[in-house]
């Protein structure tokens, strides 16, 4: 089936077309094409803006702005983004990673949307034609948000503070059977002052492990003080059941890596 792409200079008239039925925005493509390939047939026409804002990437006084049209590959190579490179990195192969893009991440379903993960524990706040909000938000009504993403914004994390997992049966790029981002900010005793652990294929879209992150609390980053994040970190998830591995399965390795990633 042949699909009409139309192409618009600004976000704003890219988003007016996108109100005519069976339209959907083309960022790198790696989710709409695919779809509308495998035959969806209520793909019937695709929307792309050229604003150059879409596309660029600023890091100024600790705070970064990403717009939604940067691929994995300009992440990952970028020298300021170290930090998180390898959450772009574990995106795909090399080929997938020079389409994806951060826009089409975020609304990638369970196994995939691994970026998004990391955005998760980063407290990223999700920009939109019609303004800001916080990832949480913007995650819960994914599905029924009409409005383009233009960008992600964030804290770069300190060194060391940030980190990443991604768990798969085929490396270097296959599928997640989970992935983990985790922030732990510690204080100068050592202990854990504040905590946000993010968790993909544990929901049908990135969640917070939230009772995980209150255990933290108060405790040092050893075998003995994250005991009790580990015993709670399942609370409140449903993981998916797909190919690559079984709910059970994920709930089961789940405490198992996140212990690796926290000791790291």
């Amino acid at each position: 089936m042949a699909l009409a792409l139309q192409t618009f200079a600004t976000v704003s008239d890219a988003n007016a077309a996108l109100k005519a039925a069976g339209t959907r925005y083309l960022g790198g493509g790696t989710l709409v094409v695919r779809a509308a390939n495998e035959g969806d047939i209520s793909v019937t026409g695709l929307v792309r803006s050229t604003d150059p804002t879409l596309s660029g990437i600023t890091v100024s006084g600790g705070k970064v702005r990403i717009g939604a049209s940067v691929t994995m590959a300009a992440i990952a190579r970028h020298p300021e983004l170290g930090a998180i490179a390898k959450a772009a990195r574990a995106v795909g192969g090399p080929a997938i990673r020079n389409m994806a893009t951060v826009g089409g991440n975020l609304f990638a379903p369970a196994p995939y949307g691994d970026f998004a993960v990391a955005l998760l524990a980063l407290d990223a706040s999700v920009g939109t034609n019609d303004g800001e909000m916080p990832i949480e938000t913007f995650l819960a009504g994914r599905d029924g948000n009409p409005a383009i993403v233009t960008s992600v914004s964030f804290t770069l994390p300190k060194a060391d503070s940030f980190r990443f997992l991604k768990v798969s049966r085929v490396k270097p790029k296959g599928v997640s059977v989970l992935s983990i981002a985790a922030v732990p900010e510690q204080a100068g005793d050592g202990t854990v002052s504040s905590a946000r652990i993010a968790l993909g294929c544990m929901a049908d879209r990135p969640m917070r492990a939230c009772a995980a992150e209150k255990a933290l609390i108060g405790q040092k980053l050893d075998p003995d003080g994250i005991a009790a994040a580990l015993a709670t970190a399942g609370e409140g998830t449903s993981p998916i059941t797909d190919p690559i591995a079984s709910a059970w399965y994920r709930t089961e390795v789940l405490p198992v890596h996140l212990g690796r990633l926290l000791l790291t």
